[in-house]
């Protein structure tokens, strides 16, 4: 009847058998289990350091390390501390990883190029590539370039190339100029000028968007780019003195040094890391439709700008994730330089542990310095992956 209230829905009771219930029970049991675990761990751990007699801690940081590192970014000396001891390390990774993304980059997208040219032969030599590298152990790969390295001529019968550039047993030697404060200065002038250059053309394409008429960057780009530096550079007094490596005694002295370990360790990371990346570069390419090829040749793009222009922008969304994940193997591939003597994190934390008995604290300091990277690399990644999502309108 119409007078009649609606009637309620039953009330439902919370037992062991609700959806709801269960599914809380099973969390709290599984998180518990965890923390037993981890309890578990953490005491039967610090019981054996007490029996042993172990001190537990990163007191020993700050104590002499006495360990000598052929090669460091910063001033050091066994005098120093072990936590500038590891601080070097640290710097040591990160160069390798820097460097080796970035030419990684370069020579996997050339081949992941090179993979799909119309040239017969140029295709195979690309594909002979990626399948030789890839099926041969990264590490073989390390002992191949240091061995070639330590088979150069010694100093004294160092190979020229070009007059100052010389290859020895001890490293390879070319000029660099004679770095002082105004060089600073003008390399963060350049940077600003790079930065604000690229604003610039933010402005100019929001302007276009806007009105259809697109301002004029190219003069004003160039002027902060090379102007700006150039002007700090001669306003700051900067000297342009070469400084040109020149046998002296049983060895090299001046211009820049490259070790035979970092050497060894940068090619063989970057040809390594670029056969995968080409293979991510050739997979996003032909994930573009074969009509956008199409029509960048029906608006008369050369073949050039049709990949460009066009196909690669879009490849990217294709391209990226699997490249971040590369990217991450670099970077910890890395470690292996511990077996051609190059200075890394892992190398320098190795020896500290073995001289203070801080095994432990050693390699936590170790996981935390690459769950740092390679969190930082995946931050980024995922950051420039949405930025150059293609967006609906």
């Amino acid at each position: 009847m119409s007078g009649e209230s609606p009637r309620r829905p039953p009330r439902q009771t919370l037992s062991l058998g609700h959806p709801i219930v269960r599914s809380i029970v099973w969390q709290a049991v599984i998180l518990g289990t965890i923390g037993w675990c981890v309890w578990w761990l953490v005491a039967n751990t610090m019981h054996n350091l007490e029996v042993r007699r172990i001190a537990s801690g990163f007191a020993f940081l700050h104590r002499e390390a006495g360990l000598p590192i052929g090669e460091a970014l910063i001033d050091y000396s066994p005098e120093n501390s072990y936590l500038r001891a590891l601080f070097v390390g640290v710097l040591n990774t990160l160069k390798v990883a820097a460097i080796g993304i970035v030419l990684a980059t370069i020579l996997g997208t050339l081949i992941g190029v090179a993979r799909l040219a119309r040239n017969f032969l140029l295709a195979k030599l690309a594909s002979a590539y990626v399948e030789l590298l890839r099926d041969l152990p990264l590490l073989l790969q390390l002992f191949f370039w240091y061995s070639l390295l330590q088979g150069l001529p010694g100093p004294r019968q160092a190979l020229a190339l070009g007059g100052d550039v010389f290859l020895s047993n001890r490293g390879i030697y070319f000029p660099w100029v004679e770095w002082t404060a105004a060089h600073w200065a003008a390399t963060v002038a350049a940077l600003a000028g790079i930065l604000a250059s690229v604003a610039l053309t933010r402005r100019a394409a929001r302007i276009q968007e806007a009105t259809g008429d697109r301002p004029h960057v190219l003069l004003p780009g160039l002027v902060l780019i090379v102007g700006l530096p150039a002007l700090v550079f001669f306003a700051a007094g900067a000297p342009w003195r070469p400084d040109v490596p020149l046998l002296r005694g049983f060895n090299f002295q001046g211009g820049v040094r490259v070790t035979p370990e970092f050497a060894a360790l940068l090619v063989g990371l970057v040809t390594y890391t670029a056969a995968f990346i080409a293979e991510n570069v050739r997979a996003g390419i032909l994930a573009v439709n074969w009509g956008q090829w199409e029509a960048a040749g029906a608006l008369g793009l050369s073949r050039g700008l049709q990949l460009r222009l066009i196909v690669l922008p879009q490849a990217l969304r294709v391209i990226i994730p699997p490249t971040t994940s590369q990217y991450l193997n670099l970077t910890k591939n890395s470690s292996l330089a511990v077996a051609i003597g190059y200075p890394d994190i892992v190398s320098i934390a190795n020896t500290t542990l073995n001289q203070t008995g801080q095994a432990i604290e050693g390699i936590a300091i170790i996981m935390a310095v690459y769950l740092t990277i390679s969190l930082s690399i995946s931050l980024f990644m995922n950051w420039y992956n949405a930025r150059v999502a293609l967006k609906e309108r």
